[in-house]
């Protein structure tokens, strides 16, 4: 006589078993879940906070010009070096350059009034500037506007931080705008800018747009610095054919400025942390697991007669084994999903504390609550392969 094949329980069935023993015993389930969420959420915080406070020392360390070139010719006093006047542009197909711009000193005097003395400002620089210079070297408008199409072909400027003070030029409005003696016409003033901690020789300078200097200050258009923004990681790379690409005849008159130190100082930041921060998460967690461990080991005692009624009504040593296995595995993935959730809570509620920028590595969530369903199973194997051992005699025969 053939034996009928014995039944397999549907992974629904499998799951409401597994449900069932969470929630008859739901103050036990619920601390050994906030025992794995404890973990799963230390892991989310000690891998978010220092990943945001690493985003904003980054932030900062890139306002201090990590990714910016400056190129000028060598100065001499025969036969001086002039770039081209496209060199912003041809800077610009460097494949890893990610925006350029370009100035030109005049070499105009500006005053507050023509009948000044053209002395009087001798330390304020006149540039022709390109459009794209305040992007480049992240400069930033304090009250006004910069050049723009518009305004590049008509008598306006732009002061310069210190050049603004210096002329006595305060805030610039639709309302209020002076105007300041270029050269030997009047110019309207409608921008004044902030500082530039990166260019701070651009704080004392008055910038007229290409077009306009041409015509109006008998400007050759031939630019006198380039300012090159560029990929970190290709930083080197970009100054190396910077001089060639400026002036393929004669790049080695071409300066080009050293990659600032603070990229240095970025580039041994971004590994320092990794190590010290995974290995307590990875500490916790295992604290979460032995408790689910635990839990499970404690269940199977305490479960021996309910396991010995459900042998003897037919039920395997599998059905056993996964109905053990499936309650492990519930409650670490419930731990899991609370401890993520309340880990992302605590980088969210610190970053904005500090006012840094929200950064959680994607593969923290989901590794997250993978590392809890890990735990749960691996935790789970043991109790339930012990659970399943028992024959339906022994455990009805226990007291």
């Amino acid at each position: 006589m053939t034996l009928p094949k014995p039944s397999r329980l549907a992974w629904t069935d499998l799951i409401r078993l597994g449900a069932l023993g969470l929630t008859t015993r739901r103050l036990r389930a619920a601390l050994s879940a906030l025992g794995i969420a404890l973990g799963i959420a230390t892991m989310v915080v000690v891998t978010g906070i220092p990943a945001s406070s690493q985003q904003a020392l980054m932030d900062e360390l890139t306002a201090l010009g990590t990714n910016m070139l400056r190129a000028q010719p060598t100065p001499r006093e025969e036969n001086p070096v002039r770039l081209p006047e496209a060199a912003a542009a041809m800077a610009a197909r460097i494949g890893p350059v990610t925006a350029s711009a370009a100035v030109a000193n005049t070499h105009v005097r500006v005053r507050r009034s023509d009948r000044l003395d053209p002395g009087h400002s001798a330390d304020i620089t006149v540039l022709a500037s390109s459009l794209g210079l305040l992007g480049t070297v992240n400069g930033h408008v304090r009250s006004g506007q910069f050049l723009s199409p518009a305004t590049e072909r008509f008598p306006a400027v732009v002061l310069g931080h210190a050049a603004a003070g210096r002329l006595g030029v305060g805030e610039v409005s639709a309302g209020r705008k002076p105007a300041v003696f270029v050269g030997e016409h009047w110019f309207t003033v409608i921008g004044v800018l902030g500082p530039m901690p990166l260019a701070p020789d651009l704080e004392r300078s008055v910038f007229v747009g290409w077009e306009a200097a041409r015509a109006k200050l008998g400007f050759d258009g031939h630019p006198t610095v380039v300012y090159v923004k560029a990929h970190e990681d290709a930083i080197e790379n970009v100054r190396e054919v910077l001089p060639a690409t400026l002036h393929p005849e004669i790049p080695g008159l071409v300066q080009v400025s050293r990659p600032s130190d603070a990229l240095a100082a970025k580039r041994a930041t971004q590994n320092s942390y990794t190590a010290l921060f995974l290995g307590l998460a990875a500490v916790a967690l295992l604290v979460g697991g032995v408790g689910v461990a635990n839990t499970m080991v404690i269940s199977v005692l305490e479960r021996r007669r309910e396991i010995g009624l459900r042998r003897a009504l037919g039920a395997t040593r599998g059905h056993i084994r996964g109905q053990f296995l499936t309650e492990a595995v519930l409650l670490s993935g419930i731990g899991g999903l609370t401890g993520t959730l309340l880990g992302v809570l605590g980088v969210v509620g610190y970053a904005l504390l500090h006012e840094w920028p929200l950064v959680i590595p994607p593969a923290v969530l989901t590794g997250g609550v993978a590392a809890a369903v890990f735990v749960g199973m691996a935790a789970g194997l043991y109790p339930s392969i012990r659970a399943s051992r028992l024959t339906p005699t022994q455990a009805l025969a226990t007291p």
